[in-house]
């Protein structure tokens, strides 16, 4: 299974013990993020959502890893088999709520003893180490229930945890708070670990009897402690690992942090980056030491730049591999190769196939598709190359227009090939 890295902050959350089962509630409509694209495949640092929830569940090892589908399931069953066909589906034909759709997620796991955790797909901060210390504090406490929260300076619209001492009496959702209740600032995430047993007892006596009319996960933690079962809390502090995406106001605010600290990890591995505000670098890009970053430059995804390269202002990369000192300037590129030395721009088009030789040169509203480009070759302003190979050392004057031969030798000082001589 190919999966986005997470927050590249933090190291891999190893294997421990595994949990039972992992359930990711991908169910949601999704309607505030208006668009006709399931909200689960929206992405952030070029990775969808549902996408980096597969990834935090997966690195707990569980013995099944359910997402529970619903709105625009083919759209999320076909992305699934993409990333990660071994995980096991389970559909939400009816939006009744989060323990309803834990309820449809446990079926055909009805035997399973351990530990449940539940998550969601629309949290792609959430990491997979960040899910470990939760199963990890929960087996230290002896929990039977254990829920995720954070404290917060404003928790309005969140769920709010009502504590007695160090247990966790009830969660109580916004809409259904008294006055003193919404008062209190530690929220619920939403994610939690479960021992199986008291879960599926918890979800069968649920019913509808509050502001939404729906089944509440929420409402398991109060029969938990009913029933004299230890629920208790683990406590995080970094808030953008319990944040949901909504809208699209919501999905800037959380590529913008999330590219924030994909920026700052480069910078402290020895990368320039002159203005982290307007530079952009998704999670697989990457990057030697001594690479400099001019503003307005989008790297995107599998491209690598080797030692001393100088990437801007004003280019976008993907996919592309760039060499050694090379230097690409206020150009586009994708799918292409920049070898070591070579200077590409201001205004080229590299498109895929490219493959610049070490210390060419294409400058100057240059086009150069499914090509390969040998070394020391200059490729004058206003020339396309298409579908040829130049020999090194070439010359190309302005203007040059090569185009699908399936080789072509090309003298020095010229612009055409050596058979139109």
């Amino acid at each position: 299974m190919t999966q986005p890295p997470q927050d590249p902050t933090t190291p891999d959350p190893g294997r421990a013990q595994p949990v039972a089962a992992v359930v990711v509630l991908a169910a949601g409509g999704g309607t505030r993020m208006k668009s006709s694209l399931s909200k689960l495949l929206h992405r952030v640092a070029g990775h969808t959502m549902l996408s980096y929830a597969v990834s935090a569940a997966s690195a707990l090892d569980p013995q099944n890893l359910v997402v529970v589908v619903g709105h625009n399931r083919e759209q999320v069953l076909e992305h699934l088999g993409e990333i990660a066909p071994e995980v096991r589906t389970a559909v939400q034909e009816e939006q009744r709520g989060t323990g309803h759709a834990v309820g449809c997620g446990l079926t055909g796991l009805e035997d399973i003893e351990g530990e449940v955790v539940v998550t969601y797909g629309d949290v792609p901060m959430l990491t997979g180490e960040t899910l470990a210390e939760l199963v990890q504090a929960h087996r230290e406490a002896g929990n039977q229930a254990t829920v995720m929260t954070a404290v917060i300076t404003d928790p309005t619209g969140y769920g709010r945890v009502i504590r007695d001492s160090d247990r966790v009496a009830r969660i109580v959702e916004q809409k259904d708070a008294s006055p003193e209740e919404l008062e209190v600032q530690e929220i619920n995430s939403g994610i939690y670990v479960f021992d199986a047993q008291v879960l599926r007892h918890g979800l069968a006596n649920l019913n509808t009897d509050n502001a939404q009319g729906e089944l509440y996960l929420t409402d398991v933690i109060t029969i938990a402690n009913a029933e004299g079962h230890r629920v208790g809390a683990h406590i995080i502090d970094d808030l953008w690992q319990t944040e949901g995406v909504n809208d699209r106001v919501q999905l800037a605010r959380m590529n913008a942090e999330m590219n924030r600290r994909i920026v700052e990890k480069w910078q402290r591995a020895g990368v320039t980056v002159f203005d982290p505000a307007t530079t952009w670098i998704e999670s697989e890009v990457d990057l030697a030491q001594d690479v400099t970053l001019l503003p307005n430059t989008q790297l995107a995804g599998a491209t690598s730049v080797a030692t001393g390269a100088t990437i801007g202002p004003d280019t976008t990369l993907r996919d592309v591999e760039v060499g050694e000192g090379a230097t690409i300037i206020r150009s586009h590129a994708e799918l292409a190769v920049v070898s070591a030395g070579a200077v590409v721009g201001p205004y080229a088009h590299l498109r895929p196939g490219a493959v610049l030789g070490e210390h060419t040169t294409a400058a100057g509203f240059v086009a150069v598709r499914n090509a390969t480009i040998g070394e020391n070759t200059t490729v004058a302003p206003l020339s396309y190359v298409g579908g040829v190979e130049v020999e090194s050392g070439t010359v190309l004057q302005p203007g040059a227009i090569l185009i699908d031969a399936e080789t072509i030798h090309v003298n020095a000082q010229t612009n055409r090939p050596e058979d139109q001589q």
